[in-house]
């Protein structure tokens, strides 16, 4: 059973989507409220941890979105932000400080519902939303990869332990290595860090490098 927040200012919106998890049976709201600071008194005063927290973009009590996913991710719950996705600067800065992915409020409750469950298996979150707020800046988007760069992350990312990648690109495990200690310290240097696997799969996603589909298919 997933633990899912709502942290939104509209009460109309969390009740909406509270009712849409009640009813798949597999997620279980443990908090709904209008901020990120009540929430976290909340678990102060013993409150359970959300596996996932659905955090509107920007709420009314003057906080920014940089503070309140950064102040989530800490307390140890991924984030999505549940937005009108029209201001892609600001998902951007969401992602920027760590936020899974980004739904619009446009979208169906179906996908809401989806997207909670894919986060919450720890899998990527590759929406039109996210796409379009990394398309509006192309700073935050290039890495500037080299073409080996781009050969081992495309198969590291994909799946494949990286002796493998090694061995089907014709090259010593340690410069496989070597190729994905720089890719990290690339996309650092764009403020896009990428410390885990499943973070360097999500930049690969997001550069164009693989897509959903792919994912995996290197393997066979």
């Amino acid at each position: 059973m997933t633990r899912v927040a709502f942290i939104d200012d509209h009460e109309s919106v969390r009740l909406g989507v509270e009712a849409a998890c009640a009813r798949t049976g597999t997620t279980d709201v443990v908090y709904s409220g209008a901020s990120v600071t009540s929430y976290l008194a909340w678990r102060t005063d013993g409150g359970e941890q959300a596996d996932v927290v659905v955090l509107d973009l920007t709420l009314g009590d003057g906080t920014t979105v940089t503070e309140n996913v950064s102040r989530l991710t800490g307390d140890g719950s991924a984030v999505i932000i549940y937005s009108v996705a029209d201001r892609p600067a600001s998902v951007r800065e969401a992602l920027l400080a760590g936020a899974a992915g980004v739904i619009s409020k446009a979208s169906p409750i179906s996908d809401v519902v989806g997207a909670i469950a894919t986060v919450a298996r720890g899998d990527v979150l590759n929406t039109v939303e996210w796409a379009s707020a990394i398309e509006g800046d192309r700073a935050f988007a290039d890495a500037q990869l080299s073409t080996r760069e781009r050969e081992v992350l495309k198969l590291y990312a994909a799946g494949l332990p990286l002796k493998i990648v090694a061995d089907r690109l014709g090259i010593a495990f340690s410069t496989a290595k070597e190729n994905i200690t720089r890719i990290r310290v690339k996309y650092v240097e764009v403020g896009r860090p990428a410390p885990t696997k499943v973070d360097l799969l999500r930049r690969a996603l997001e550069d164009g490098l693989l897509t959903e589909q792919s994912v995996g298919a290197h393997d066979r």
